[in-house]
């Protein structure tokens, strides 16, 4: 029967093609909403979409059955199904009638999400690699009684220092680093090595005014800046607790939120796939939350679409 990864990370790469989006706002949108949103990314040309799990937010495998209901060929990836919001059991099989349900259309990314969150969730943070191992060990031995799909489900881990990039590498398809700048890429490329997928979020602004890029970018990047993973990541590729404090310096910023016009935002892009990312999901952040900004990723499209 087929499992949970195991399809490679060259195979995966080129399903999701080089670049996709990554969108907040599909979580905030109704049923209809959200499917209209899915439509218009497949519409441009957006091979692959990515959507959150936070603590409140819409049940990850609900949330993709919905989306691919409403769309015929995009992709659909959770970025990511938490591993404290469901058993091992149920993450497998959940991801198993998806992939049954809609063929080389749904990957599977889990992780271990971050202290206060498992927290609110009612449990105890583990130790992240140990407490993947495990998962992953559970949901290679879970049983499954559903018609099993034609081929095993895509997964990817939530990746960002050594030791989970080198989980990645060995028991998934690839790894999903988010909240990252540049000089991130070529160090998890090479703790991945050459076979494994790297999918990586970058966070970009569609706006040439540096106070309002800013702004936006700030609000964004607030919340994770509080968070140990992203801080302490940071502080791994050389950012001072200088640069992290007080909501992040601007210079952090720019490096983790790209912004200004079409040619810049792809250029951040390309610099990814430069330093070894096979696919960059951009997350286009605007005023509103709920907003897919569909008229940003129209307006790039082009650019991005030809990387």
């Amino acid at each position: 029967m087929a499992g949970i990864g195991g399809i490679g990370g060259r195979a995966l790469a080129a399903r999701l093609g080089r670049v996709g989006v990554w969108s907040f706002a599909l979580q905030r949108l109704s049923a209809a909403d959200a499917g209209t949103a899915m439509r218009e990314y497949e519409r441009l040309g957006y091979p692959t979409v990515w959507m959150p799990e936070s603590v409140g937010s819409k049940e990850v495998f609900a949330h993709a059955a919905l989306l691919l209901g409403a769309s015929e060929r995009a992709i659909v990836a959770p970025g990511i199904a938490s591993i404290y919001a469901r058993d091992p059991m149920a993450m497998a099989g959940g991801a198993k009638v998806l992939a049954e349900a809609y063929p080389g259309r749904f990957v599977l990314g889990i992780g271990v999400s971050h202290a206060p969150s498992v927290e609110t969730r009612g449990h105890e943070y583990g130790r992240p690699v140990e407490s993947m191992r495990a998962y992953l060990d559970a949901m290679d031995a879970a049983s499954y009684a559903g018609p099993a799909p034609s081929e095993p489900v895509p997964l990817v881990l939530a990746a960002l220092g050594p030791k989970m990039l080198e989980l990645a590498a060995a028991r998934a398809d690839g790894a999903h680093p988010y909240f990252v700048p540049v000089e991130h890429t070529p160090f998890a490329r090479g703790v991945l090595g050459a076979e494994a997928c790297l999918a990586v979020e970058q966070t970009a602004v569609l706006s040439t005014d540096p106070d309002a890029a800013r702004r936006v970018g700030r609000a964004f990047a607030r919340h994770y800046l509080a968070l140990p993973n992203y801080a302490n990541n940071l502080r791994r590729l050389g950012w001072s607790d200088e640069d992290i404090a007080n909501d992040g310096s601007d210079r952090l910023i720019d490096a983790v939120v790209a912004w200004g016009d079409v040619d810049s935002i792809v250029t951040r892009v390309k610099a990814h796939l430069d330093g070894g990312a096979d696919h960059v999901c951009v997350q286009l952040r605007v005023e509103s939350s709920g907003d897919p900004a569909v008229a940003g990723y129209a307006e790039l499209a082009a650019g991005l679409l030809a990387l």
